[in-house]
């Protein structure tokens, strides 16, 4: 990918892009997790792959097409955050506190009512009365499809920086 002088209309679409971003980062941090729902197309694709640890020179890729830490879609979603409001929900009782940092947003291409676009994310997280955050980052690469006049989420691939996650559970949504 090669920088590319932006048009004024690149600029707006950049500007709703981030927005739509941080938006939804501050759902998710208040734990607003149907309005979340909202933002996220029917058909949803959302893979968070496992990071391969191979040595210089290898021909393996650096992320598994077999293994995922999360591979979700709207019924696994809906099914997760229903189950978060139950009394019996361990994973997140007490729920965790994070704070979701968006940054180095490029459009990489727009088709229709597509947008191709690449993020780097950290993600902090503090869970009951621990000291010291658990941190996560990664790249996210997403397309966010126009429908009504709005963005959504239509697919989702994490690529974390971590090959071993520094965490006892992943039931974050990143």
């Amino acid at each position: 990918m090669s920088y590319v002088k932006p048009t004024q209309e690149r600029r707006e679409l950049l500007e709703e892009v981030r927005t739509f971003l941080a938006y939804e980062a501050d759902l998710l941090d208040n734990r607003d997790l149907d309005e979340w729902l909202d933002l996220l197309t029917d058909d949803i694709s959302y893979e968070v792959p496992r990071r391969i640890t191979r040595e210089a020179g290898d021909d393996v890729p650096v992320f598994s097409e077999k293994s995922f830490h999360l591979q979700e879609d709207i019924d696994s979603f809906e099914a997760r955050i229903a189950r978060y409001e139950k009394d019996y929900a361990w994973a997140e009782n007490p729920p965790s506190r994070t704070r979701r940092f968006v940054t180095n947003v490029r459009i990489e291409s727009v088709d229709g009512d597509e947008v191709r676009e690449r993020n780097n994310m950290l993600l902090l997280r503090l869970r009951g009365e621990e000291a010291e955050p658990t941190f996560i980052s990664g790249e996210r690469v997403d397309t966010l499809r126009r429908e009504d006049g709005y963005l959504k989420l239509a697919d989702r691939r994490v690529l974390l920086d971590q090959t071993v996650m520094g965490t006892q559970n992943l039931s974050e949504f990143l």
